[in-house]
């Protein structure tokens, strides 16, 4: 393939222990996306004072980058299904033997537990026209990308649960509603009833809340009752979002559980032009080391994008403690949430006593198994906005981690939120509580400024500290990081003190 070079950061491996199916029909027809590069000459653009118009003009896809992928595409056969100039983004269509000869991509049908997905190996290739002009290749492969980051506590477990009023109360949240502001949701599966909404504003004294499902890429609302499925997860982040921001509007985006399908729902909240989100909530993720550095730098260029918009991003920071659930004995941390331009949020174990916070520790709970995510990116390098802070030296050549999480809330499902799912009522926990409960805060704190929070991350390290504006949590340990005065890899800065972070960012 001499006119071609490899495709930087593509390279990944079929499952381990995935046996092999086959290989997928030839005239089977695929759509593949190509992630452009931004733009060269674009200006620093300020963050949260662009329109969705602005930022297409200065930070899109160059249009000639956009007609080379048209001219590769039109020599090839391939069908261009979409451009988003401003997503940086082109859809190609065609068959997947042409499509896998054109990229070089070497694919076989591979069943993992009881499912039998795409799966692809190796590196891909880029025709020499389309280098250092496409960033990244997406849709190829069909594997999960990402799982859900909550726990559902077995109701002979149940023992304390509080609902998302009481929680927000706890954290001091801002009274006011949320009103003229919209959370988006991203969900890579299961579905909601209207029938548990309803029934659930109902119990909780709420006016119902205005929630609306978007289809990206085929997927749809398809909820199948079972709490202890995807269902669980969708349901936990509305419930939680609507509780705390019953004011708002809530768009839960809907989409295949794959690197194109997760970037797609993502992009698609960041350049929604019509319910234009204020706030995106993630609760789903997967440790650094099980993406390919293509999707993770595609994906650091939405949030990146989001933060340029004005959009605050809040994903979960995992529910398997300091090895994210890896099982290679070392330390990982979860992404998106290990994204600079993403708040990642960690959990806690928070015990009430007459509504008041009486105790609060880091969230390890040996008999759920499962304790908050934290610890040290290999991927990004530590932020400007964490140069004050002491970020322990991951055991790798970057010496300079991003630390994660940010911050923190109630995530044990021992303490957990008490839900409405399949006409059940159960308790559920895990950092996929804490990114929508977040989201709702900002929410809050949107319509009460007047403005856009927009991304919090810098603001948080230097106009907000912990003990102040934020709860210091400084008992407890997630595996290998401990819990200390000020930032630690447990819990971050801390949990929210609503009021206060208000009066912070006012001044």
């Amino acid at each position: 393939m001499s006119s071609h070079v490899i495709l930087s950061g593509s390279y990944r491996e079929h499952p381990a222990d995935a046996a092999f199916m086959g290989k997928p029909a030839a005239d089977e027809i695929l759509q593949i996306s190509c992630i452009l590069r931004r733009k060269d000459d674009a200006p620093n653009t300020p963050f949260g004072r662009v329109s969705h118009q602005q930022f297409e003009r200065l930070q899109g896809a160059d249009p000639a980058d956009v007609e080379a992928v048209e001219r590769f595409a039109n020599e090839h056969g391939f069908c261009v299904v979409r451009i988003d100039q401003a997503a940086r983004s082109v859809t190609l269509s065609g068959k997947f033997s042409s499509l896998a000869e054109a990229f070089g991509a070497d694919v076989d049908l591979r069943r993992v537990g009881e499912h039998t997905y795409r799966t692809r190996q190796g590196s891909l290739w880029l025709d020499s026209t389309l280098d250092g002009r496409v960033i990244a290749v997406l849709g190829f492969d069909q594997r999960p990308q990402a799982n859900t980051r909550h726990r559902l506590l077995p109701q002979m477990q149940q023992n304390v649960a509080y609902t998302p009023v009481q929680v927000a109360r706890a954290y001091n949240f801002p009274s006011n509603k949320g009103v003229n502001q919209t959370i988006a949701l991203i969900e890579l599966g299961g579905g909601f009833s209207s029938s548990d909404l309803t029934t659930y504003w109902q119990q909780l004294g709420l006016p119902a809340v205005n929630v609306t499902a978007i289809g990206v890429d085929g997927a749809t609302n398809s909820p199948s009752g079972d709490p202890a499925s995807a269902d669980g997860e969708v349901t936990l982040d509305i419930q939680v979002a609507g509780a705390v921001a019953p004011g708002a509007r809530i768009a839960v985006y809907f989409t295949p559980n794959t690197d194109q399908g997760f970037y797609d729902a993502i992009s698609a909240a960041i350049h929604d032009k019509t319910r234009k989100p204020s706030v995106i909530s993630i609760s789903w993720g997967m440790p650094e080391d099980r993406w390919t550095p293509q999707a993770i730098n595609a994906f650091n260029e939405l949030f990146h994008d989001a933060a340029l918009l004005g959009i605050s991003v809040c994903a979960a920071a995992g529910d398997n403690g300091s090895s994210d659930g890896d099982t290679d004995g070392a330390n990982h941390v979860d992404f998106p949430a290990s994204s600079p331009w993403v708040l990642g949020c960690g959990g806690t174990s928070m015990m009430l006593t007459d509504g008041k916070i009486a105790a609060e520790t880091v969230w390890n709970d040996g008999s759920t198994g499962g304790a908050t995510g934290g610890g040290v990116s290999h991927h990004f390098s530590k932020p400007a906005y964490q140069a004050k802070i002491n970020v322990p030296l991951p055991v790798d050549s970057n010496r300079t981690g991003r630390g994660v999480p940010d911050v923190a809330g109630n995530a044990d499902p021992a303490t957990g939120y008490v839900v409405l799912v399949g006409g059940q009522i159960g308790v559920v926990g895990g950092t996929s509580a804490v990114a929508p409960l977040w989201a709702g805060l900002i929410a809050l704190l949107n319509e009460r400024l007047g403005k856009r929070v927009g991304w919090l991350n810098a603001k948080l390290y230097t106009k907000l500290t912990p003990g102040s504006a934020l709860n210091d949590i400084t008992v407890g340990n997630n595996g290998a990081y401990t819990a200390a005065k000020g930032w630690d890899a447990c819990t971050g800065l801390g949990t929210p003190n609503g009021a206060a972070i208000l009066k912070g960012l006012r001044s």
